[in-house]
């Protein structure tokens, strides 16, 4: 990252606290390992690739902290901006609407403000990436058999961040000069969910839909999809 994108993007404008991983870990040198890949120039797509003889969930979960951390500092520079007057639905556009759903207060599908909608996913995020039963630290412990199911609602979910941002707030990125570092930040992601099969392809109808209509190059040579309506509920 250069210096200018460094000072843009400074752990201040984190929407939440970095999540980091144990020194000494599996995890911790498999997250090592991964960033070295991406530090060193190598293409997306070969990076995203789970290693031969590594584990699946431990390579998801790696991956899923990262995307985690890095769309909260994303987020994080444009939240002050992404408020209830100016986003009073959580959208992606006039077409998508967002509705949160939870176990607890939430139980169905509910239109909420983009923020206060950001906020229940991050807080939802970190309760499932603290959570011992879901994510183990502790070497042996193994993960739970619904552990990528689990793992592509996360994805999911947090894909949502992007498109909200990207259609509703990119002219603050672009102000901010960070739009190369969100872009490959981004193309990050999609290689690593679609890779994997870890997102529904419908999902990503939003930004499909946005290129095709005004050409945006955010995601030009991406995507090869048809259109599909989006489930908003979640």
């Amino acid at each position: 990252m250069s210096i200018a994108l460094k000072q843009v993007f400074n752990k201040d404008k984190t929407f939440r606290p970095k999540r980091k991983f144990e020194p000494g870990t599996q995890r911790f040198d498999l997250h090592k390992r991964a960033q070295a890949s991406l530090n060193s120039g190598v293409d997306l797509k070969a990076a995203v690739q789970l290693p031969h003889g590594e584990d699946l969930n431990d390579w998801v979960a790696v991956h899923l902290v990262d995307f985690f951390n890095r769309i909260n500092l994303i987020y994080g520079t444009v939240c002050e901006f992404c408020t209830e007057k100016s986003c009073p639905v959580m959208s992606g556009g006039p077409r998508y609407e967002y509705r949160w759903q939870d176990e607890h207060k939430y139980k169905k599908p509910t239109p909420l403000p983009a923020p206060k909608y950001m906020n229940l996913l991050m807080d939802w995020i970190e309760m499932q990436i603290n959570n011992e039963d879901i994510f183990p630290t502790s070497i042996g412990i193994p993960f739970p058999k619904n552990f990528i199911q689990i793992c592509k609602k996360i994805l999911c979910r947090l894909f949502r961040v992007f498109v909200h941002v990207y259609i509703h707030h990119f002219d603050r990125i672009l102000l901010m000069g960070a739009e190369a570092h969100v872009n490959t930040c981004y193309k990050h992601f999609y290689y690593f969910a679609t890779e994997l099969n870890l997102i529904d392809r419908k999902e990503l109808e939003p930004l499909v839909r946005t290129e095709r209509d005004h050409g945006i190059d955010i995601i030009k040579h991406y995507f090869l999809l048809k259109p599909s309506a989006v489930d908003s509920a979640g």
